[in-house]
C-alpha cells in the first residue's frame, strides 16, 4: 500500500474483472498516500463506506486542506480503489471490491514480519523487445518496489515470498510470455551472501528509511508511554497513527528481509519494527475511535454505526 506524483499502478477506473495493484508512485506524507493509508487501515473496519465530509475531516487532521482532500478522493476513485456512493442523501465513497485483494496483500506485508528466506529465492529473468521498453521500465520499477534486487539488467532476485506479487505485475503489464520466474533457487557463489546482497540491493537506502522512521516516531512512543490518550486527544492519536503507518508501510516492501548474515552491522530493521508495533498498540484504537466518530456523524439517520 504505499506509500503524490504520476499515476500509479491500476490507474484508471477498474472494471469488475480488473485487478487493482499497489500504488508505486505515491510518496509517504502526500495526500494520495495518506488517503490510501486511511482506506487500508480504517475504512474496512468502518464497514467499507464513509461520508465525504468524514473523509475530509480525517485528512484535515493530517493537515491536508479540504480542496486537496476532495481532489484526492476523486483521483483515488479514478484509480479504482473507491467509488462514489451516496447513502440516504449523504455524499460518500465506498471501497470497491476489486481493491480488497490489494489491501489484503498490503496487510500481509505491513503487519507480519518477513518470512525467512531459507526456503529459497525468486528469480525473474526477462528479455523484452525494444518496442516494449516502456513496459520493461515499468517492470524494473515495480520489481524494485516489491523488494527485488538486481543481479543484472535482465535478472532480478527476491525472497520466494514475492512470487505472487511478481505474477500480478506481469499480468498487469501483459508480459507473462516474455518473463520467466524461478522459485526455490539458491545462489551458489564463492563470495559471502553479505557481499552479494550489497551489490544486488541498495541496502543504504533501506537503512535510511528505517533510521528516519526511528528518529521521527521515537518521541511519539515515549509520549504515549507516559500518559493515557484521552478522548479529547483522539484526533492527535489519529494523526500520529496514520502518519506512522503511512511512513512505515513502504519499508516492508523495499526491505527484502534478508537474513542477519547478509546485513551490514548495526542494521536498524528490528528496532524500527519494534517501534512500529509500540505505536500501533498505543495509538491505533484511539485513532479508530476518532475515525468512527467523524464518519458516524455523517451517516444517514437510518444507517446504524458499524460496530468494531
Amino acid at each position: 500500500m504505499v506509500a503524490g506524483g504520476a499515476a500509479g499502478a491500476g490507474a484508471g477506473a477498474a472494471g469488475a474483472a480488473d485487478t487493482v495493484l499497489d500504488d508505486f508512485d505515491s510518496r509517504p506524507g502526500g495526500s494520495m498516500s495518506l488517503l490510501r493509508t486511511i482506506v487500508g487501515s480504517t475504512l474496512r473496519r468502518l464497514g467499507g463506506w464513509m461520508p465525504t465530509a468524514g473523509a475530509i475531516t480525517m485528512l484535515d487532521a493530517l493537515e491536508v486542506p479540504p480542496s486537496t482532500a476532495r481532489s484526492t478522493l476523486t483521483r483515488l476513485a479514478a484509480r479504482g480503489v473507491l467509488a462514489r456512493e451516496p447513502r440516504g442523501g449523504v455524499a460518500g465513497y465506498v471501497l470497491r471490491p476489486e481493491a480488497v485483494p490489494m489491501l489484503e496483500r498490503g496487510d500481509a506485508r505491513i503487519f507480519q514480519p518477513a518470512a525467512s528466506v531459507d526456503a529459497g529465492w525468486c528469480l525473474v529473468s526477462f528479455s523484452i523487445p525494444e518496442r516494449h521498453r516502456d513496459r520493461r521500465h515499468q517492470l524494473r520499477r515495480r520489481l524494485d518496489w516489491i523488494g527485488c534486487g538486481t543481479v543484472s539488467d535482465a535478472l532480478w532476485i527476491g525472497p520466494e515470498r514475492v512470487a505472487d506479487d511478481v505474477r500480478d505485475i506481469l499480468a498487469d503489464l501483459k508480459l507473462a510470455g516474455e518473463v520467466t520466474v524461478f522459485t526455490g533457487a539458491r545462489p551458489l557463489a564463492d563470495r559471502p551472501l553479505a557481499e552479494l546482497a550489497g551489490r544486488w540491493w541498495d541496502l543504504e537506502r533501506v537503512r535510511m528509511l528505517h533510521q528516519a522512521f526511528i528518529e521521527r516516531f521515537s518521541p511519539a512512543a515515549s509520549a504515549a508511554a507516559a500518559r493515557d490518550i484521552t478522548p479529547g486527544g483522539a484526533r492527535a492519536a489519529f494523526a500520529t497513527w496514520i502518519g506512522a503507518l503511512d511512513e512505515w508501510r513502504v519499508i516492508p516492501y523495499l526491505d527484502p528481509g534478508l537474513p542477519e548474515t547478509a546485513l551490514p552491522a548495526g542494521w536498524p530493521g528490528h528496532a524500527s519494527r519494534e517501534l512500529f508495533e509500540i505505536i500501533r498498540e498505543r495509538y491505533s484504537d484511539a485513532a479508530l475511535a476518532f475515525a468512527r466518530a467523524v464518519t458516524t456523524c455523517g451517516q444517514p439517520a437510518n444507517t446504524p454505526a458499524i460496530p468494531r
